[in-house]
């Protein structure tokens, strides 16, 4: 057990020298990297980084070729992907998954049942269940969703379904949060919306976030690891991240690095 004090933050997810490959491919190369408690870390890098293989690898969509993940402690190296959100690690995803002929009310009235056990009785009125139903619209609140709480999800402007996808991600009580690059595809006028919704994630809520936006970003992350042809570039903060020169030839001609 790894004993903290109150100048070591409790690490929440550790990948320990992760490497992937696919045929003669390594996808990841002996990448590290630790998530400590209430963390904002942003996993950035150039087309081809190995970001995706990455994530991947820690919610269990791959199993490593080498290298053991780490969530609060327990090895989760070969865990099953639905074991390890019941365990605390959740994601969204680049696109949407959601069903459309439901409403976001139906949706997380859904999630929260089953994150509760209740799956079965799932198709009962919603009602049935004030627990149920009173954290199903505190999360319509809290991500701006109570106004269209009634509205098939198909009919839902594309800034509201990523708000969802946010939502029954937090509707799963996360320990680990892992935003796949939430404001693709957002037109600009619905942006701010979303990111004002991030930026107020629950402060105990470890995340990383997977993004190309640099404002979103430098405006979120306090430590950020930069990943290159499948390895770590560097790791540091937003301001040294920005400063450093390697960072910037990554950059150069595809986006500009800025803190």
């Amino acid at each position: 057990m790894t004993v903290t004090s109150p100048e070591t933050p409790e690490i929440v997810l550790e990948a320990e020298s992760l490497v992937m490959r696919f045929g003669g491919i390594t996808a990841t190369d002996h990448v590290s990297m630790r998530l400590a408690k209430g963390a904002r870390h942003a996993l950035i890098g150039p087309n081809g980084a190995g970001k995706t293989t990455l994530i991947n690898q820690l919610t269990g969509v791959l199993t490593p070729s080498e290298g053991r993940i780490r969530l609060l402690g327990e090895d989760i190296t070969r865990l099953a992907p639905h074991r390890r959100v019941t365990r605390g690690l959740v994601r969204t995803f680049q696109i949407n998954q959601l069903f459309d002929s439901m409403t976001p009310l139906q949706t997380l009235a859904l999630v929260v049942a089953q994150h509760r056990g209740q799956g079965a009785r799932w198709w009962q009125p919603l009602g049935r269940d004030a627990a149920v139903a009173e954290r199903a619209g505190e999360l319509l609140t809290q991500f701006h969703l109570a106004d269209v709480a009634h509205t098939e999800v198909r009919h839902l402007a594309y800034g509201k379904r990523r708000l969802l996808e946010i939502a029954i991600a937090l509707a799963c009580e996360p320990r680990v949060l892992l935003l796949d690059e939430p404001v693709a595809g957002v037109p600009a006028g619905e942006r701010e919306e979303l990111l004002q919704t991030v930026a107020a994630l629950p402060a105990d809520v470890s995340v990383l976030l997977i993004e190309h936006d640099m404002d979103l970003v430098f405006s979120f992350a306090k430590r950020m690891t930069v990943l290159v042809n499948g390895a770590l570039l560097t790791e540091g903060t937003p301001e040294e991240i920005a400063a450093d020169p390697r960072v910037r030839e990554v950059y150069l001609g595809q986006t500009e690095v800025h803190a």
